[in-house]
């Protein structure tokens, strides 16, 4: 049984290290706001 216990307590950490990474990305980093500038053909319109 320890290798069992071993396991999920390590299953347990990267489980809670990937959880702490996505709350830290979703709540500590601040988009930047930025132009965008997309160029369309105009050969498709108007058929």
């Amino acid at each position: 049984m320890p290798t069992l216990t071993r396991l999920l307590l390590v299953l347990l950490l990267l489980g809670a290290l990937g959880y702490g990474a996505i709350y830290s990305l979703a709540n500590l980093v601040e988009p930047r706001e930025r132009e965008i500038e997309i160029r369309l053909k105009k050969d498709g319109f108007g058929r």
